[in-house]
């Protein structure tokens, strides 16, 4: 939902916003005065004195409500007020139908299209409502609403800010809208939840497993299943993204930019729901199995939750299959567990682990003042000692071999954030040392200084010197740059969806995430590899200028999604590639960064890539590493650097040569000693049965020899198992004329259970792997019992018959 609203801070209050909400929706929408209500918080005399006697609405057409409806408030305590809702009355033909419909229904009827808050009290911890200085104004109005109410159409969906996107979805469906309840349920739910999704990945949002980007998979796997109610069996969202785009485009400019990523993520994200949901169905087939052999009909909260977050199975999917057999589900247990889920996305979302930690240093250090960052000019500075932290708790004092973290009231050390780790380098003051191995920034301008006392004592009130180590904070810097510089060249390469989703600066390493829905090709990783260095060899200048956020985006500075920045932030210019907002330090030229080395390229999430790379003297050690390796194949190849690829390659083709041979040699072995194998099989119910471990054979060997034996046998059943390198291998094959009575697959079950396996196949061939190759002489004694069993099995029913 878009939604529309007016706000004052302390400027205008009831009077204004009433006259200027009943202009905007009578004068300027032409909205008909005598089909609008108005609501007020029932002891808001105010309000209603106003609308009566200055908006002159009739008496009988306002309507004074309790809190429950028309009192805002976010929590307990804090800002709150009255709220007074302006509605229109839709007809007769809309809504419940009774006769006593009035507003404050829960049908559509009576429709509230705009709420005004009067933000005019500060609620105290006892319940107390206390005149906030300075009342405000918040009001809220959804377009949609307003889209329908003014085109004259019962519901949102009818609107033009809708039809287009409905019509595409019948049109993929081949389904009429209106003629079918449920149908039209499923098209109103797609077209609703892909303007969501276009949205929120057009903003850098992507599908994954946490925060956000559950929701967002949510949204989007609730209508890929809707477009399966309506026989969509193919993706199709992702075809909706463009009708979208064109109907927002004009407001929401950046959605042409990012229609084909959009489109791309979507289409990614609806081939792995399908896939899922087809391991989904055969779980859900599995678990009603095994349920049916254990005599039961209900299928656990457990296994249901994880049919919904392990394949984004949907629990009344899980419900029409399980009725079908005539299961039953637990409910209760499902959404326990989905609640447990809810509160670790919260906690993931939300920071739990660096909430807790900032509550302690907010009980330590709530009342010492701010520390001054100076670092950016310089790299050593006197500074006093405010506080001492030791094991959590504030210290006096520290001593010679403490641990001890330090806060400064000055300090030229950079605080761990934005991705780049905090300076090491020590404090000092006559006789005391402190080796300084981190900075945090624990809460909003306290620097913590991580240390341990080398010599001497320190307590507070003492006068000290910090120094930065310069050669980790060149280092630091040369990464940071260096990544800002990637980031450029990652958009001019790859294209303009590309956006940071992380980044870690230290100062040996760079990491950098970044928004892409595809492997990166080697031809375009040495293409940005080339181009981040020769913008390195260009040598331009880092410059840096404080100013307004707004001013600084308008500049054209990258800011990053999701990151809080103040009312004036810091802008990094690097030549004229690249601009971004950053509080981390920087080279002064990119030509200080020296070589750029990536050392990897991988995923790391749905649609997020991940660049690993060195910089200055670790790349250095790094490409001088490659080349020792280099020299070293070389001389064991006896080849010249660049004919080492050839020599391998030769080489490859012959162990490949020498591995078939190995294979028929082998082979020939195991059928040569067929004949003694097969006196070694018993009979058990009548029948041969051979059941056997053979050394050091792969699964392709033990079905070549199981083939041999077979063919010799003529009549009978062999298990075969052996093990290599600790995994397990066992096939099981049954000559065609006891496979009535005999099945492979249900012999192989029930002894790869034993070597921690599991299998399958046909009734004449099956086969297993597994994980404890010290059982497998036990499974394949099992083997003649499993048999057995079977065979007294048939007896019993032969009997019975």
């Amino acid at each position: 939902m878009e939604m529309l609203g007016n706000f004052s801070f302390g400027d205008y209050f009831k009077e204004e916003a009433i006259e200027m909400a009943w202009e905007f929706l009578t004068g300027i929408i032409k909205l008909p005065k005598e089909k609008l209500y108005v609501t007020v918080y029932e002891k808001d005399n105010e309000a209603a004195s106003i609308w009566e006697k200055k908006i002159c609405i009739p008496k009988e057409r306002i309507v004074r409500l309790g809190e429950k409806d028309n009192f805002w408030q976010m929590g307990d305590i804090g800002p709150c007020g009255p709220c007074s809702e302006i509605i229109i009355d839709q007809g007769h033909d809309v809504g419940c139908g009774r006769h006593e419909c009035k507003v404050g229904c829960d049908c559509d009827r009576y429709l509230e299209i705009w709420n005004l808050v009067f933000m005019q009290y500060e609620r105290q911890k006892d319940g107390e409502l206390k005149p906030l200085p300075r009342p405000s104004i918040d009001t809220g109005m959804g377009i949609e609403r307003l889209a329908a109410v003014s085109q004259k159409v019962k519901s949102n969906y009818d609107s033009d800010l809708f039809k287009p996107i409905i019509a595409s979805i019948c049109e993929l469906s081949e389904k009429v809208y209106g003629a079918d309840k449920k149908t039209d349920v499923s098209v109103r739910v797609i077209a609703d939840h892909i303007r969501a999704i276009t949205f929120a990945i057009s903003d850098g949002v992507l599908p994954s497993n946490e925060g956000r980007g559950y929701v967002l998979r949510r949204i989007m796997r609730r209508a890929a299943r809707h477009g399966k109610f309506l026989g969509i069996d193919e993706p199709f969202l992702y075809r909706l993204v463009g009708i979208v785009v064109d109907l927002m485009k004009v407001a929401y400019p950046e959605l042409a930019d990012t229609h084909n990523y959009v489109s791309r993520v979507v289409l990614s994200e609806e081939e792995r729901f399908i896939d899922t949901l087809d391991h989904g169905l055969r779980m859900v087939n599995e678990i009603i199995n095994k349920l049916k052999a254990e005599k039961q009909n209900v299928i656990s909260g457990k296994d249901l939750f994880r049919l919904y977050d392990t394949y984004g199975f949907p629990l009344d999917l899980a419900g029409d299959i399980a009725g079908e057999h005539g299961f039953g589900l637990d409910e209760d247990g499902f959404y326990s567990e989905m609640n447990e889920q809810k509160e670790r996305a919260r906690r993931s979302w939300l920071g739990a682990e660096e909430a807790k930690a900032a509550t302690v240093y907010k009980e330590a250090l709530g009342n010492i003042k701010s520390t001054e960052f100076v670092g950016y000019d310089r790299l050593e500075e006197d500074a006093a000692v405010l506080a001492i932290i030791k094991n959590g708790k504030i210290a006096d004092k520290a001593q010679e071999g403490d641990e001890a973290e330090i806060v400064l009231d000055k300090t030229p050390f950079y605080a761990e954030s934005g991705g780049q780790t905090g300076d090491i380098g020590t404090i000092t003051k006559k006789d005391m040392k402190i080796e300084v191995y981190d900075v945090v920034k624990p809460l909003p301008l306290i620097f913590v200084h991580k240390g341990r006392i080398q010599r001497g004592g320190i307590k507070i009130g003492d006068r000290a010197l910090a120094k930065v180590d310069i050669s980790g904070r060149t280092s630091a810097a040369r990464n940071h740059t260096a990544t800002h510089i990637l980031h450029s060249v990652l958009k001019y390469v790859l294209g303009d969806h590309v956006k940071q989703a992380g980044s870690f600066v230290a100062r040996d390493r760079l990491r950098f995430d970044f928004t892409h829905f595809s492997s990166i090709s080697k031809r375009d990783l040495d293409r940005i590899e080339e181009l981040v260095n020769e913008r390195i060899r260009q040598n331009k200048g880092v410059s840096v200028a404080v100013m307004p956020i707004d001013d600084a985006v308008a500049s054209g500075a990258v800011a990053l999604f999701g990151e809080k920045y103040g009312e004036k932030v810091r802008v990094v210019q690097v030549g004229d590639f690249s601009k971004e907002l950053c509080g981390g330090t920087h080279c002064t030229a990119s030509g200080d960064i020296g070589l750029f080395k990536i050392v990897s390229e991988s995923s790391v999430a749905a649609g997020v890539r991940r660049i690993e790379a060195l910089t200055g003297e670790e790349a250095y050690k790094y490409v001088k590493g490659q080349e020792d390796t280099i020299r070293y194949l070389g001389e064991t190849l006896k080849a010249a650097p660049p004919d080492i690829a050839a020599k391998v390659e030769k080489l490859n083709l012959l162990l490949k040569e020498r591995e078939k041979e190995l294979e028929r040699l082998k082979g020939k072995l195991s059928t040569s000693q067929a004949g003694d194998i097969l006196s070694e099989a018993k009979m058990i119910n009548g029948i041969k049965v051979l059941s056997k471990k053979i050394d050091q054979l792969d699964m392709k060997g033990l079905r070549s020899l199981g083939d041999s034996l077979r063919e010799k046998l003529k009549t009978g059943i062999i298990a075969l198992g052996s093990s290599m390198d600790d995994k397990v291998s066992i096939v099981v094959m049954v000559t065609k004329d006891l496979i009535e009575k005999y099945s492979a697959v249900e012999i192989i079950k029930e002894i790869a259970d034993i070597v921690g396996g599991s299998g399958g196949g046909r009734a004449d061939m099956a086969q297993a792997g597994g994980r404890e190759a010290a059982r497998l002489n036990e499974a394949m004694e099992k083997a003649y019992k499993v048999v057995e069993k079977i065979g007294a099995g048939q007896v019993s029913k032969t009997a019975v018959e």
